[in-house]
Order: C-alpha cells, then sequence, then structure tokens
C-alpha cells in the first residue's frame, strides 16, 4: 500500500533525513517516533506531497507521490499537528467545507458529515461554533476534515498534544475504529 524507499532531505548543506525505508500493507498502524527536531514532520511533508525529498521515492498503491502528487493526495487524509480549522463555522460547516475541497457534494456529502460526526462524537455539537469547544474538541474535528472523503491513508502529526485525557482516549479509540476498517494509519 505505502512504499517509502531511501528518502534523504537536504536543506543547504544539512542532512534532514538520512534514507529512510519503510512499506505498509493496507490496514496496518504505524508509529513514526523520534525526538524533536527528528525530521518527523518533514517525512510527513515528503508522504504527502507538499515537500519534496532530495533523493529516493513514495508510492501510495503505486503512485508514485512525486511525479503523480494530486493523484497520491486524493488517497490521504491529514491531521496536522496545528489545527486547522475555521473557528467562526460550527463543527458540521468545517466539515461541509472540507469535504467541498475534497470534491464530495450533495447527498454523499451530507451523509458523510453525518457519519463524521458520529465516529468522532460529536453529532450533539455539531451546530456549535469551533472556538467554543475544547482542544481536544477542535482536534476531533480536525480528524474528521482528515477522513469525511475516506481516504486510504491517514497521517496523523501529533494528534493528542496538548488535551485532556478522555478526548486522548476517544482519539485513540477512533483511531482503532478505522484502522479496524482496513485504513491505513501513520
Amino acid at each position: 500500500m505505502l512504499n517509502v524507499h531511501n528518502i534523504k532531505k537536504y536543506y543547504e548543506d544539512k542532512q534532514v533525513l538520512k534514507g529512510i525505508t519503510f512499506h505498509l500493507k493496507k490496514g496496518e498502524s504505524f508509529g513514526l517516533l523520534g525526538p524533536n527536531g527528528a525530521g518527523k514532520s518533514t517525512l510527513i511533508g515528503i508522504l504527502t506531497g507538499l515537500i519534496h525529498a532530495t533523493s529516493g521515492t513514495i508510492t501510495i498503491e503505486g503512485i508514485d507521490v512525486k511525479k503523480e502528487t494530486k493523484k497520491a493526495q486524493q488517497m490521504i487524509g491529514i491531521v496536522p499537528q496545528e489545527i486547522a480549522l475555521y473557528l467562526h463555522l460550527t463543527a458540521k460547516e468545517n466539515l461541509m467545507f472540507w469535504g467541498r475541497m475534497y470534491g464530495l457534494k450533495g447527498k454523499e456529502l451530507k451523509s458523510r458529515v453525518q457519519e463524521t460526526l458520529e465516529l468522532i462524537g460529536l453529532k450533539d455539537r455539531a451546530n456549535d461554533q469551533v472556538k467554543v469547544f475544547s482542544g481536544g474538541m477542535k482536534r476531533r474535528v480536525n480528524i474528521g476534515c482528515a477522513i469525511l472523503h475516506q481516504p486510504k491513508l491517514l497521517i496523523m502529526d501529533e494528534p493528542t498534544v496538548g488535551i485532556d485525557p478522555q478526548s486522548r482516549s476517544h482519539i485513540l479509540e477512533t483511531v482503532k475504529t478505522l484502522n479496524g476498517e482496513g485504513m491505513t494509519i501513520i
């Protein structure tokens, strides 16, 4: 499903990634661990086609991320380290917005938004503005935006940083559910 082969990244004369290689089968879950400054976020940027590697290749279901970036990106859901939501919009409005960005519309969009609100445990708060949510609730909406289009690969950059234990538990249970349904997760 995902093949990462000998990824190297230099910024000027500083080597940030030194030949990263790993392979994931469909439905696997993979933890990318390392101290601050180890290059995790850089690798995520390369996996998602937002940054180009200096050398090496990444394919998702045989699609080269560097050569066919847009096609590869359609198969990826990304949960960034920072919250990427419109705080003045409701949870539902954020999901509707991001769903449209993924090309969803009509009944399919509405259906996926409802399913996602249920999965992230915020169906009863769908019409509340995100600005009134706790940090953990915002993170759950952020995850909802990333999974709305049912990606084959979900990449999460520190999804539980700075949140309460209850929200952390809910997020980890959501990840287990998605992984159990066959989604590949980093």
